[in-house]
């Protein structure tokens, strides 16, 4: 009521400017926010926004530093199996070789013996020559 005395002599349109102002600064008394604290609130906006920005350039860094880390494990650890393959590798070959020679070794042992054998028959049959040899192989033979 005390607004209807106060803009009497005032046009209307100077007064739904000055009823806006009024209710302006009311509502702002009302909620305990003054013009200055919204101003204040203008500019703490603009420092949220460049926070929130500063936030996300953050999380977007510490994303491509895990992906990259993440590559990088991936790459050590086709490294490490490309690694166990190859001394897996050189492992079967030495034992192969290994075992190779075993039978070598063995194969020559075994005809040495043979020919031991041969002729420990040749000279206990007193046999010599062309027949002894197609006796003894038929003796070596049935052993």
């Amino acid at each position: 009521m005390t607004h209807m005395k106060r803009f009497q002599g005032i046009p209307m349109s100077k007064v739904c400017q000055s009823m806006r102002g009024l209710c302006k600064e009311e509502d702002y008394v009302f909620l305990g926010v003054s013009e200055r604290t919204t101003k204040v609130t203008a500019e703490g906006a603009g420092a949220f926004e460049d926070d929130w920005r500063d936030k996300k350039e953050e999380r977007v860094r510490r994303r491509l530093e895990r992906e990259q880390l993440e590559k990088q494990r991936l790459q050590e650890v086709e490294e490490s199996k490309k690694e166990r393959e190859q001394q897996w590798r050189t492992h079967i070959e030495k034992l192969t070789s290994s075992q190779e020679k075993t039978l070598q070794d063995r194969l020559a042992r075994l005809r040495r013996f043979r020919e031991f054998q041969r002729k420990v028959l040749v000279e206990e049959s007193g046999m010599e020559g062309g027949g002894a040899s197609l006796t003894v192989n038929q003796l070596l033979t049935r052993m």
